[in-house]
């Protein structure tokens, strides 16, 4: 049995009712706590309160106003900082001691601004990028990693385990942030690879079905190769993580490594390969159409 099932008598905010937030949001409306979503489209937000069992409000500080925690999924830095800040924002509603846990991908130094201005007004602060797609979110599977104090971690923890198969502490606040940035390395690594590979295998004239069956037992198995391979081999693309979102996560890597004064090589060149495909009009496809510009 989960933890987040155990959490009567809590009340919740959920800021974001995108791909993501929509699905993570019902499944906390089953954890037994009270739910409150604000979405910039209201009548999404009565939408899902209609779906699930919950209420939906019309500002950010209307959704946090006395809930012990406000869960934040929006879009990049800037959606962030719209919906925390001003007389209207997630900071205006909540009352101290309450926990805000931002699970949208954004820069690190975000993180810690704000994670100061929670300190500044008496709450405490969370950030908790996660990884798993769409998918992960429907299934309650997602992967979290989290930067904060470990006290407040394990206040936050029930909640984000209500749609979570693995949360773990990272650090202090940004170190979360800077968790994604290594898992979206990997991804575009692992893309790029597939991507090549898929090349290869239709010039042998390999049954790429058989392929995927046999290597994802193997040392080149992944969760990319065992979702994403068949589907590049017929061409499809239209679901999953998009283009303009990958991107958005790359520009944020690659400028955190240049602070390090690393160069992320591979990173820069898939991230070239999406901006081409941007170009043609594929922002919104599945990261995997990767394959459409590696193959030229």
């Amino acid at each position: 049995m989960k933890r987040g099932l155990e959490m009567e008598n809590i009340k919740i905010a959920f800021i974001g009712l995108g791909v993501m937030g929509y699905p993570m949001a019902g499944h906390l409306s089953k954890s037994g706590g009270s739910i409150t979503v604000y979405n910039r489209t209201y009548e999404k937000a009565e939408r899902w309160a209609n779906e699930f069992s919950g209420h939906a409000a019309k500002t950010p500080a209307e959704a946090a106003a006395g809930a012990d925690f406000v869960c934040v999924c929006v879009g990049n830095d800037n959606d962030v900082r719209s919906v925390i800040y001003g007389s209207d924002g997630v900071l205006a509603g909540m009352s101290a001691g309450a926990v805000l846990i931002d699970h949208t991908t954004t820069s690190a130094l975000l993180a810690e601004e704000l994670a100061r201005a929670c300190e500044e007004q008496g709450v405490h602060f969370i950030d908790a990028p996660v990884s798993g797609g769409q998918a992960g979110a429907e299934n309650g599977v997602l992967t979290v990693m989290c930067g904060g104090e470990e006290e407040i971690f394990n206040q936050a923890l029930p909640v984000v385990d209500c749609y979570a198969k693995q949360v773990q502490l990272m650090g202090s606040a940004g170190q979360g942030q800077r968790c994604k940035m290594v898992n979206q390395v990997c991804i575009a690594g692992v893309l790029n690879g597939l991507s090549e590979a898929l090349l290869l295998a239709e010039k042998a004239d390999l049954n790429i079905s058989k392929v995927v069956d046999t290597l994802k037992h193997g040392a080149a198995g992944s969760w990319q190769m065992a979702n994403r391979l068949e589907t590049m081999a017929k061409g499809e693309f239209d679901f999953g993580f998009a283009v303009d979102w990958m991107r958005k996560d790359l520009s944020i890597c690659i400028e955190q490594a240049r602070a390090y004064g690393v160069e992320l090589k591979m990173a820069q060149d898939v991230d070239q390969h999406y901006a081409a495909l941007q170009q043609q009009g594929l922002g919104r496809m599945d990261t995997s159409v990767l394959v459409k510009a590696i193959a030229g």
